[in-house]
């Protein structure tokens, strides 16, 4: 496979995604780049992105963003880039390429790297106005003008990426439907039950999902546009847009016309080095290949090999494709969902150990051999231990199988962690990185830090999934190793968050300034700072206020500067550059009076409004510099701020308890008020939720909850620790049979050692896994004084009771700090062009619902999701 003697050989590359992108850097690492001409047509109109976030284009990303091709990297390597000039034919006789501009490349090796392409049903219409595919950035471009003029769509196909296409259609304001022809979502990745749990949870969402019946026809108008589709049930769905999500097809037909041998079912037939069967100078990687295992993988770690197998094999070094881990590890419209290993039991003769929990949304199943060994699994609604699990499959865990499915908090012993992973278990499967080669990376290549790993074995690089067990095995191997490992809350400052605490606290610092330029690192002090200390050092003078003497108003002074965009307009930013107004409505519970009051505002500000998971009513479309005139009216009428952009008490959520109902054995109401009062604006490392349920039926959902309150026969039990969003968790339970003034007083003492301890936007769950001795020690510390200190954390807590105020009361009332709400300083009595409106069922919402924000904060925009 030699040019001719004296001339440079020449590859060609036809496709330029994720997997020839890859392709191009495994060259780059043998130097074949410095050896040979290297070509690549590209078809699409840009370089290789990251097709799996593809839907992250629908919050917020931009095309750019997804971009995984380094120019100056291509430049560097003389790599000759073709965007938008695809190749058209081969003659593999002359060993000649011509492309789609008519150019003509001559070729000594030709790898084939031209993908999938997407699936649709020969139903009639499928090609009708308003029906789409959902495979590249175009296809989104498309989709997302169509959406404009639609109200509804459906989705063909109920696997990964058309529940992805789902929630894009819903994240554009239409009314989604998925359609599925097996009789459960993702029939590939889970089993039935949990097919059940993730369709309970989209349901959930707003969207509807009909399985077990097929797309027969695209019904069409007298304009040829969609206007619905007929079932294989004999029912019809009303829908103006029409996305095929239906599975892939390798893309072989280049491959096909010149000869090459594929599939009976399609795919470019390989050997093990990934070379074709009919032509030696001929490779072919990614989703276009059949393997020499007869596999056509649809996955991206899959091309990765292969891709680096190619690269070696043309380095003469030995390699082979003999076959690839399957696992995966997806979040779907926020919903974490895994497989991994034999997830099904195909190889029979094996056990299954199953949890399932239908109300949290939960279903975790672990395939076991006979002898111990895990064999593979399914994690629906929390994958945490996902990348743990994976690297056991194949071995038998030193620990039971039901320790590593049982959710933290419902009874599970000490989990594993990564640190008891054998050095052969495969930590990233994207680039196929055991966690030998991570150890190595640290010990043989003096790596002290991700990044630093990342650079070199790649690992974390490609899906992520890993990054979090990465970080845990790099801080494991250098304090093994005797290395100090930093744990600094940043650059400006060595001290964690709970030293800083303990500093500003003693010795009753009031400043930003006064502790960096006192105890910031050296290089430091005198600087401005960064993003990642500012507001946690912010958030820790405001917890502390009234007993430090400074200033328990977030925006006075130099406090205003170390605020994100939330708290500096004290209202959450939405994706259209308008905020929101949410008054605290305490326990869910409202007079009429207060009712009639939101109403005319949301009216006379054309405000579109919404009732909450945490009982409130939003009210979103205000302007920066509505936000004083709409809070003079709610504070005149006795609302206060809800803190729904703080890092702070939220809301404590409640049933109707013993007052109404048959079953309530307390006044959970009474209760959730008073908290909810005691509470209110009390800053805290990350935001706090809570419930009082007046009896055992949980109606409020207390234990989902940072702090929850459960009422007996006998009183009160309180539940710790609780998380009910993105990676949920059973609170634990602290104390029962609590009287009122019990069950206050340790609250008091559980949420300030919180504050005192826990680590920057770390939430209660995470604190109460990761704080040495977990519950055991907090409830030592809480409920028995073991530290001593409860009088002090009582104490604090009196005092920010005492010294609680209103902030918007305070801006209102004060015109310096109202000076602030104006969307141009130089211009203060013009609004912002850019939020517009446009009408949606009896509302309005934004005009421009994917602008991405991207001047601003990305911490801004994380309390958006507002309960």
């Amino acid at each position: 496979m030699t040019a001719t003697p004296g001339t440079t050989p020449t590859l060609v590359l036809v496709g330029h995604g994720m997997v020839g992108q890859r392709f191009l850097e495994a060259l780059a690492e043998r130097g074949l780049t410095g050896t040979h001409r290297v070509v690549v047509l590209c078809e699409e109109p840009r370089p290789a992105y990251d097709r799996v976030a593809l839907t992250s284009y629908f919050s917020g990303n931009t095309p750019e963003d997804l971009s995984m091709t380094d120019m100056a990297f291509i430049e560097e390597h003389g790599i000759e880039l073709r965007i938008g000039d695809p190749a058209e034919t081969v003659d593999r006789t002359a060993r000649r390429v011509t492309a789609r501009s008519g150019e003509v490349f001559d070729y000594d090796i030709l790898v084939l790297a031209t993908g999938s392409y997407p699936f649709v049903p020969p139903v009639p219409n499928k090609d009708a106005e308003g029906c789409f595919v959902y495979r590249t950035i175009e296809d989104l471009l498309a989709i997302e003008s169509y959406a404009k003029t639609a109200t509804t769509g459906a989705v063909v196909g109920g696997g990964l990426l058309g529940l992805e296409a789902a929630g894009a259609l819903k994240g554009l304001g239409l009314t989604s439907h998925i359609v599925e022809f097996a009789p459960r979502l993702m029939p590939v990745q889970v089993d039935d039950g949990g097919g059940a749990a993730l369709l309970r949870t989209i349901e959930e969402m707003g969207l509807s999902v009909h399985t077990g019946v097929g797309t027969q026809e695209i019904v069409v108008g007298e304009d040829g546009a969609v206007t619905g589709m007929k079932l294989s049930d004999g029912s019809e769905l009303a829908t103006d847009l029409v996305v095929f999500s239906a599975g892939v097809r390798p893309r072989d037909q280049l491959a096909r016309d010149c000869g090459l041998a594929v599939g009976e079912r399609g795919g470019i037939s390989v050997d093990e080095q990934c070379r074709t069967v009919t032509d030696p100078r001929v490779f072919a990687i990614g989703e276009c290949a059949l393997a020499a295992d007869g596999r056509v993988y649809g996955l991206v770690a899959p091309g990765y090999e292969q891709a680096v197998t190619v690269a070696a094999t043309l380095a003469e070094d030995e390699a082979s494709f003999t076959g690839a881990d399957l696992s995966t590890k997806l979040k779907l419209l926020g919903v974490d969902v895994a497989s991994f290993g034999d997830a099904h039991g195909t190889a029979g003769d094996c056990l299954d150990v199953v949890y399932s929990d239908s109300r949290a949304g939960l279903y975790k199943k672990l395939v076991i051999g006979r002898d111990g060994t895990l064999l593979g699994g399914i994690l629906v609604g929390d994958a945490e231990a996902y990348g743990t699990l994976r690297a056991f499959t194949g071995s038998v865990p030193p620990i039971a199988p039901e320790s590593l499915v049982l959710p933290a908090g419902a009874g599970a012993p000490v989990q594993l962690g990564p640190s008891a992973l054998p050095d052969e278990a495969v930590i990233c499967s994207c680039h196929n990185v055991s966690k030998g080669a991570i150890r190595g990376a640290v010990t043989e290549h003096s790596c002290t830090t991700v990044p630093e790993v990342k650079k070199c074995t790649k690992a974390g690089t490609g899906c992520g999934s890993c990054v979090k067990v990465l970080g845990r095995l790099v801080t494991a191997e250098l304090e093994a190793g005797g290395v100090e490992v930093d744990k600094g809350l940043c650059g400006c400052f060595a001290q964690t968050r709970e030293e800083l605490y303990e500093i500003v606290h003693a010795l009753r610092i009031t400043s930003y300034r006064e502790l960096l330029d006192g105890h910031g690192r050296a290089p430091a002090r005198g600087g401005d700072g960064c993003e990642t200390c500012k507001p946690t050092v912010g958030s820790i003078i405001a917890s502390l206020a009234p007993v430090i003497g400074a200033s328990g108003y977030v925006l006075d002074g130099e406090q205003a500067a170390l605020q994100d965009t939330n708290d500096h307009f004290l209202a959450n930013l939405q994706k259209n550059g308008s905020y929101s107004v949410v008054p605290r409505i305490a326990g869910g519970e409202i007079a009429p009076e207060k009712l009639i009051v939101i109403g005319e505002i949301a009216r006379d500000f054309g405000l579109y409004t919404k009732i909450t998971g945490g009982q409130r009513i939003d009210m979103f479309g205000a302007r920066v510099e509505q936000l004083p005139l709409i809070w003079a009216r709610l504070v005149d009428a006795g609302f206060e701020s809800g803190h729904a952009y703080g890092k702070s008490l939220r809301t404590v959520k409640s049933c109707v308890g013993q007052t109404w109902c048959r079953y309530g054995v307390q006044d959970s109401v009474r209760m959730a008020i008073d908290l909810e009062l005691r509470y209110r604006g009390l800053r805290s490392p990350h935001k706090l939720k809570s419930a009082v349920s007046g009896c055992a039926r949980e109606c409020a959902e207390a234990q989902s909850k940072d702090f929850g309150v459960i009422a007996t026969s006998n009183g009160w039990n309180l539940y710790v620790g609780g998380n009910g969003g993105a990676t949920p968790r059973h609170a634990d339970l602290l104390a029962q049979d609590l009287s009122d003034a019990e069950l206050v007083r340790l609250i008091d003492r559980f949420l300030m050692f919180y504050i005192r301890t826990a680590d920057r936007l770390e939430r209660t769950s995470t604190w109460l896994e990761r704080i040495p001795g977990g519950l055991g020690h907090v409830r030592d510390v809480v409920v028995h004084d073991s530290l001593g200190i409860c009088d002090e954390l009582e104490s604090l807590m009196s005092s920010h009771i005492a010294g609680y105020r209103d902030e918007w009361a305070a801006t209102i009332s004060d015109p310096e700090k109202l000076a602030r709400f104006v969307s141009f300083v130089n211009a203060p009595d013009t609004p912002d062009p850019v939020v517009g409106f446009v009408p949606e069922r009896d509302q309005m919402k934004p005009d421009l619902p994917l602008l991405n924000i991207g001047h601003r904060p990305m911490e801004a925009l994380e309390g958006s999701a507002q309960r």
